[in-house]
């Protein structure tokens, strides 16, 4: 693409992950990453088994990239089990190395459970890598006897770097999931600042993130006895004060677009209490706001008064501290649940077959040409096809860049460095900078960690700098294979990857819409700010937060998809707007209930059946094409009214699926 100046430019989808990420050093994590690969090589070295040590290295190799996590519950789970599938995987993979076309059999199977399991979560995905990994690795590489030993020493780098992980647990315990909380309070912060400026959607989205993020690190691992879990109680009765005060945003807005920005002692007062959150202070202060008749106004600073109560307490009221999600299933029926999903779901069965039908091929070609020992080709279709990952094609894009920069740095490593003991300080420094890459994006992730797989390889092998070139080879061969195999021949409808999944979130937003205005029972007070609707309440919660968790979802799915070449990028930068505008409905929604729940008019039942049966008709019309067609919607209705807002919103995207009709259109 020429530009402006007349020179020729690649296209931004094809270069948006060669720009590195802003990110700070994390140095705890690059110190626990060179101490876990250089120790256990420093250990072989001395025992002069430095084979047994490249296999412990590689273990903790896994256990670095895999510890992502902050709460030190999480991060146990998110290495203690995947170690498990690893060594079940290295297990499987040695029993049939050397043995042909039963090695490819053995490895096309792995690959087809670990891309079905990818689909039940994040651990189950991580655990589904190590378990192909490690299965194509002792598949090709020569591991020592008897069987039982790689899995056993791969599981002992684990143990390495969850003991190293671990350290500060006595001294930080619930430091994590505080810190968490106290950034989560600091978004909702720059919320109410952006609030009537454009830079409002974007800060929206941080919220989400940031608030998914501190529900998931405090639930997931959350103990149903409260009083033997003090510190997590307080945190998540924190954490949940804080939803009316995101439900008051929208409302919050839309009053500054229309009167001016909000006094800047409400951004203040959020930010406050996030200083008392991380510090755990328990000082009590009423929150010092100016006096409005407005119903934003007063939404807000009921709020903000509330969380203020809440956050200084030092013992939360048991209301506080329940889920306001729903408290989590128990461990078997979350395991029921993702086996069924794994078992019944068409994506899994399709992620699944497109793995084991890339990595059979790999493995396949290996075995018919003579390339020796070329485990690489099956471990570079590994990283490419996870489908979690992101977007194929540009994922092969950039593994490519990202290894041939890092077998520039294996080269100077294997040409120069002398075998032995200068391998501990070398691979120190090659660790230290895995972390720290990893940051940055993918293809400068694949620059860290390929010459530590190299130099690890070269351990077990002792091959030298005859590695490289050959390595070259089988990463373009597995780039290859993923682009025809699992890209090119698998013309997967954009339109049903995520049109359908906009389509849902319009539905839930209808949903929503009603539920938001449902009348309160008999007997339960007025309508407004003294209504006591519990029931309603917390449907309603769910349905938001559900809402906006679908939508940062059907986000992230949008930004893969833009990485893509045309058309699948081209479609998606078309419909973008559309999932911006469905964003704003949600928003509008929850500002025109919180209006009315502080003082303003209730709106006409008949004209909130009316926006929700608009949204339903939409996400019809987005499940019947993948082509935006135009529609039509007037939405008549009182223009002074609670509904204005959100009726305009609604409009504007009816009239984003097409150009609005003249008048006198048909």
């Amino acid at each position: 693409m020429a530009s402006g100046t007349g020179r020729m430019v690649p296209p931004a989808w094809l270069t948006a992950g060669l720009r590195p990420e802003p990110a700070p050093v994390p140095w705890p994590a690059t110190v626990r990453a060179a101490l876990a690969l250089s120790l256990p090589l420093a250990a072989g070295l001395a025992l002069d088994r430095p084979a047994e040590g490249a296999l412990v290295s590689m273990g903790a190799l896994s256990g670095v990239i895999g510890d992502t996590a902050d709460a030190y519950r999480m991060r146990v789970f998110n290495i203690a089990v995947p170690q498990l599938f690893g060594a079940l995987g290295v297990t499987l993979g040695t029993l049939v190395f050397g043995h042909g076309w039963l090695a490819v059999a053995t490895l096309t199977l792995v690959a087809l459970v670990s891309g079905m399991i990818s689909s039940i979560g994040a651990v189950a995905s991580a655990s589904g890598l190590l378990l192909l990994l490690n299965a194509v690795v002792g598949a090709g590489l020569p591991m020592p006897d008897p069987w039982w030993k790689a899995p056993v020493l791969l599981g002992l780098g684990g143990l390495v770097v969850l003991a190293l992980t671990l350290l500060g647990w006595p001294l930080r315990r619930a430091a994590p999931e505080r810190a968490a909380v106290a950034a989560t309070y600091r978004t909702v912060a720059d919320l109410y600042e952006a609030a009537g400026s454009e830079a409002y959607q974007e800060k929206r989205h941080a919220v989400t993130g940031s608030l998914n993020q501190s529900y998931d690190l405090i639930l997931a691992r959350r103990t149903r006895q409260h009083g033997r879990t003090s510190s997590l109680a307080r945190l998540l009765a924190q954490l949940n004060v804080l939803i009316p005060l995101l439900e008051a945003a929208p409302a919050a807005d839309l009053r500054a677009r229309h009167h001016g920005p909000l006094p800047p002692a409400v951004a203040a007062t959020v930010r406050e209490l996030a200083d008392a959150v991380e510090h755990g202070r328990a000082e009590p202060a009423a929150p010092a706001l100016p006096p409005s008749d407005r119903p934003s106004d007063k939404a807000v600073a009921h709020a903000l008064r509330h969380a203020a109560t809440v956050v200084h307490e030092t013992e939360p009221h048991p209301h506080d501290v329940d889920d306001r999600l729903g408290r989590p299933a128990s461990l078997a029926v979350r395991a029921r649940r993702a086996t069924r999903t794994m078992l019944l779901s068409a994506p899994s069965w399709r992620y699944g077959l497109r793995l084991a039908l890339c990595i059979g091929l790999a493995q396949s070609l290996v075995s018919l040409i003579a390339v020796p020992r070329s485990y690489w080709v099956a471990l570079t279709v590994t990283f490419l096809m996870k489908p979690d990952f992101g977007s194929v094609f540009s994922r092969a894009v950039l593994r490519a860049v990202g290894t041939c920069l890092g077998l520039v740095s294996a080269a100077l490593v294997l040409a120069e460095v002398p075998r032995g003991w200068w391998d501990v300080p070398v691979m120190a420094v090659l660790a230290a900078l895995i972390p720290v890459f990893s940051a940055k994006g993918y293809a400068f992730q694949t620059a860290a960690v390929t010459p530590v797989i190299l130099l690890l390889s070269d351990a077990l092998n002792q091959q030298g700098f005859d590695l490289v070139l050959p390595r070259l080879y089988d990463s373009l061969i597995g780039c290859a294979i993923a682009l025809v195999a699992g890209y090119l021949l698998w013309p997967e409808s954009w339109h049903s990857r995520i049109g359908d999944r906009l389509a849902d979130a319009v539905a839930d937003a209808a949903a929503y819409v009603a539920l938001a205005f449902r009348p309160a029972a008999p007997g339960a007070g007025a309508p407004g700010a003294g209504a006591s609707r519990p029931g309603v309440d917390a449907a309603r919660l769910r349905a938001r937060r559900k809402l906006y968790r679908d939508l940062s979802a059907v986000r992230s799915e949008f930004q893969r998809a833009l990485t893509e070449p045309p058309p699948t990028g081209t479609r998606a930068a078309a419909w973008w707007p559309l999932a911006i505008a469905v964003e704003r409905i949600v928003d509008a929604t929850t500002a025109a209930r919180i209006r009315v729940a502080h003082g303003a008019p209730p709106p006409d039942p008949a004209e909130v059946a009316e926006v929700a049966r608009e949204l339903r008709e939409l996400a019809d019309g987005l499940r019947a094409t993948d082509v935006l067609v135009p529609v039509r919607a007037h939405l008549p209705g009182d223009e002074d009214g609670v509904l204005a807002p959100l009726r305009q919103e609604v409009r504007a995207a009816r009239a984003i699926a097409g150009p609005e009709l003249p008048p006198d259109g048909p």
